[in-house]
Formats: structure tokens, sequence, C-alpha cells
């Protein structure tokens, strides 16, 4: 795509025009026409969708939406879950949070909640980096280890705990987790380790860090909880760079 035309499609008016989701968890949701094209064609992580798609029936359903950038997934269960169910959303990137609120608004999904803040294991502020722009989906809370300096952009955003949330009746126990945050679910379920023990979700999560799949088997396994991959020729046993499926043991 030339930079010209990139300019053209990014301006408010343009970027903002409402179109119809072709395929996949959202089909026939109001979308907005650019960017993450993905999204509205179908196209984004279809092995994650699909799986969604043969989970049965989810009308009624609670369900969290940890790392909900633009919101396909938000929309897509909100809209299977319809409004005896319900959404929590959570996306701390500013910029994607905004564009999250328009396509709830769009598809007049009163029973989704959204949160511009990160489900962590502590309620406060905390250090956003974002060295390839907000733009990307690749900002993300500290990895282990990871250090700052005045070279490296960030931002602040919030943090909360998810039991405090459902102690509080801002959010339902869910039925259903879907977590992808870039290296910080660990941490997130460590902040919801009372309403896990409680509902039993089940869980689908993108994993990106050895210490991410080491801290969710640490929340998950004494739990009584079993994996499995949503690719076919994914590694059997949880793996960094790849999605699982976490169901509880009856």
């Amino acid at each position: 795509m030339s930079a010209f035309l990139r300019r053209l499609l990014s301006t408010p008016v343009i970027a903002r025009l409402p179109i119809r989701v072709r395929s996949g968890i959202a089909k026939g949701a109001r979308w907005s026409l650019f960017p993450w094209t993905a999204y509205w064609r179908g196209t984004h992580e279809p092995a994650v969708q699909a799986r969604l798609l043969q989970m049965g029936d989810w009308t009624g359903k609670h369900v969290w939406d940890l790392g909900s950038h633009y919101g396909i997934f938000t929309i897509g269960l909100g809209r299977l879950v319809g409004p005896t169910g319900s959404v929590a959303a959570f996306e701390p990137n500013p910029l994607s949070y905004e564009r999250l609120q328009l396509h709830v608004r769009l598809n007049h999904l009163g029973w989704v909640k959204t949160f511009p803040c990160a489900a962590s294991d502590s309620t406060g502020s905390q250090r956003f980096f974002i060295y390839e722009g907000l733009e990307t989906t690749s900002s993300h809370l500290a990895f282990e280890g990871e250090t700052w300096n005045e070279t490296i952009p960030t931002i602040q955003v919030n943090s909360r705990r998810l039991d405090d949330m459902v102690a509080a009746g801002e959010i339902n126990l869910p039925d259903f987790i879907k977590l992808d945050v870039e290296g910080h679910g660990h941490k997130a379920l460590v902040g919801a380790m009372a309403a896990l023990a409680k509902s039993r979700p089940t869980l689908l999560i993108g994993l990106h860090s050895v210490p991410e799949v080491e801290g969710i088997l640490a929340v998950l396994e004494p739990l009584g909880y079993r994996s499995t991959p949503i690719l076919p020729d994914a590694p059997p046993v949880p793996t960094s760079g790849f999605d699982y499926l976490f169901e509880p043991l009856p």
C-alpha cells in the first residue's frame, strides 16, 4: 500500500467508515474500515475463531476478554452470548480502546462493558512499553527482567485485579476467558485466582514468553486444568508462541 493511500485511509472520517465483518466469529457485525482490515475480512487468527465457534451454545454466558485490542472477539462473543450474558473487555492501549468503544457502540451491545486498563496482580499504575507505537499489537506491560531507559517510549496505564472487580460487582464471574496480553497473562490470572477457583471457567490463552507459560501453569494446574493446542501442529505441551485451550477437569 502506498504511503499516500495509507494516509488517506487513516483520516478519521474514512478510517471509521462502517463496514460489515465478512466472516468469522463476528460475521455480520458493524466494523470500521481501517486499519487492521484482517478483522473485518475475517482472516485474523482463523483457527482461534473457528475453535470458539465450535464450542456450542454461548447464549447467556459470561465472558472476560483480556487484551481486546479493537474488539473482534469482544464483538463476536458479545453477539453470541446475547443480552442474557455479558462480556467484560479490557484494553489498556488508549488508541485501541477508543476503537473498541466505537465497535461496541456500532453494534448496540449494551451488555458489553469496556475497561481502559490492564488486568494484573495489582491495582495501580504501570509502565506500558510502546516500542513500535500505539498502532501495533505489540505494546505491553513490562516483561520479567525488562528494564526501561529514557530512549524507550512508554506511557502510564492503569491496572486492576479482577477479583476486586468481581467483589465490587463490576463484572460477573466468568464462564469463559480469552487471554492474550503480550506476556502478562500469568499476572492477570494471579489477580483472578478466587474467581478461577469459584467458577472454573474455560480459558483460551495466547502465550508469549516462557515466564508467562510457567506462571499460567503454576496457577491452573493446581486447579485441575488440562490444555490442548488450537493448531494441530503446535506442541502438545503449552509453549510460547502458540494458543491453547485450558479446560477444567471434571
